[in-house]
């Protein structure tokens, strides 16, 4: 995990266009960090504990980076009235980019709880209006996955997964549409 954040993390600060990122980058790299601090609490060696506390350091320093230099480019994007292409985005994202008005509070929020090694993108902003909104309902698809994933959190804010390979399953169809781009799934047609 350490190096896909690197990388990811490389491309976004020395890149001037959005990279891509898989759906469920944000929730392993919470379980990654959650990781780091369970085998810190649980191995007493002093070396090791100094190891797991650097790379601990790192990892959030480069994730701090990653989420503003994210952030940046996709308020860029959306202030110039561009929709950001959802298959650059995580599910997390995708789903606070649906409405404008809320995104900044919400990215922030998000950003605090994942550096403390939370699954992010769940947390809602407490200082904005509520307004009636109308019930979203999100048109489900089959997939057919053909490798293994990680959990993922749904448009719909729902969990789904683990799958493994050949597992048949029913997502949003924005989720469907992304792990298919990405290679990971098949559409299936139910007749």
């Amino acid at each position: 995990m350490y190096n896909e954040l690197y990388a990811a993390w490389k491309r976004e600060i020395t890149e001037a266009s959005l990279g891509a990122l898989p759906p469920d980058f944000y929730v392993r790299i919470a379980g990654y960090l959650k990781h780091i601090k369970e085998e810190n609490l649980a191995d007493q060696k002093s070396v090791k504990i100094n190891l797991l506390n650097r790379e601990a350091q790192n990892v959030k320093r480069m994730l701090e980076e990653l989420l503003w230099a994210r952030y940046k480019k996709i308020v860029k994007t959306t202030t110039k009235s561009q929709k950001v292409p959802a298959e650059l985005l995580t599910v997390e994202e995708a789903k606070m980019t649906e409405t404008f008005a809320s995104f900044t509070d919400s990215y922030q929020i998000f950003a605090k709880s994942l550096m403390q090694g939370q699954s992010a993108g769940l947390a809602q902003p407490t200082k904005v209006e509520a307004k009636p909104q109308a019930q979203v309902t999100h048109k489900r698809v089959t997939l057919r996955f053909s490798k293994s994933i990680p959990a993922i959190m749904g448009a719909d804010m729902k969990s789904y997964g683990p799958f493994a390979a050949e597992d048949v399953a029913s997502l949003p169809e924005l989720n469907a549409k992304i792990l298919v781009k990405q290679g990971l799934a098949v559409l299936v047609e139910v007749s």
